[in-house]
Order: structure tokens, then C-alpha cells, then sequence
């Protein structure tokens, strides 16, 4: 089962505050239990609401809103994604992370393949199959 952490914002990564070299320590030796543990796939930071867009799709049309955008709680700033037994193992890991302060996290399965029952039929089964091993081969 694959899972996604979602790290959502809050006032300090909107504004583009850097973790302190402190926190750094930390996460850093927590994501690298999490991948002796064969756990982590990928994780990153996000960069502020500031620095990127939202692109609403209406029909044909596209609008794009230029960021910084209002609500940090709603928004991420960072995100791993995890293979995990199970989703309470997922929870246990999650309890682990080095976050105080008020920090809230999100915790979404991924959907597999299987999750689509008859609607994946044996050709949509073979062109993901080709995506995710071109994915795989540029994620290298």
C-alpha cells in the first residue's frame, strides 16, 4: 500500500521561513529511518504559495491565478509518499515524525490499480504499466 503525507502550511513556510538547522537534524534523521526502513518512495519541500499558481479548467478555458493564496492552512508545504503493510502502519510511522507546534498532517492512501475493479481493463492495465516504468526510469 502507498501512501501520501501531506504537510500542510502554516503563517512561517508561507512566508518562506527556512527550518531552523535544528529541525533539519531531525527531519533528516527521521527520513533516513524511513528509508533503511524501506518505507519512503520520495519527499520533498514545497516552495510558498507565492512562488507558484492555481489553474482553474473550465471547458476549453484556462485561468490561472497567480499565488500568493489566502487560507495557509489549506495549503502544503511539503510531502512524502510511502510504501507501507498497512495504513495503522502508516500512522505509527506518522506519530514518529519530529513536527510540534501546532503542525497538521494529512494521510491519503494512493490508489493501485486494483482499486479500479472491471472499469481498468487489461489495455488501460498495460499503458500504466508503461507510464509508471517511464516514470521510473526518469525518477532513475
Amino acid at each position: 500500500m502507498r501512501v501520501m503525507v501531506l504537510v500542510k502550511a502554516d503563517k512561517d513556510s508561507e512566508a518562506g521561513i527556512m527550518p531552523s538547522g535544528d529541525i533539519l537534524t531531525k527531519m533528516g534523521a527521521y527520513n533516513e529511518e524511513l528509508v533503511k526502513a524501506g518505507v519512503m518512495l520520495a519527499g520533498d519541500g514545497l516552495h510558498p504559495s507565492s512562488k507558484g499558481i492555481r489553474m482553474r479548467f473550465s471547458g476549453s478555458e484556462r485561468v490561472i491565478t497567480d499565488g500568493p493564496f489566502a487560507e495557509a492552512k489549506e495549503l502544503l508545504c511539503g510531502f512524502w509518499i510511502w510504501q507501507v503493510k498497512s495504513f495503522d502502519e502508516a500512522v505509527e510511522w506518522l506519530k514518529r515524525a519530529p513536527f510540534d507546534g501546532g503542525t497538521e498532517i494529512e494521510l491519503r492512501r494512493i490508489f493501485e490499480m486494483e482499486d479500479f475493479g472491471e472499469a481498468l481493463t487489461p489495455e488501460l492495465r498495460a499503458q500504466e504499466e508503461r507510464i509508471q516504468a517511464g516514470a521510473a526510469k526518469l525518477a532513475g
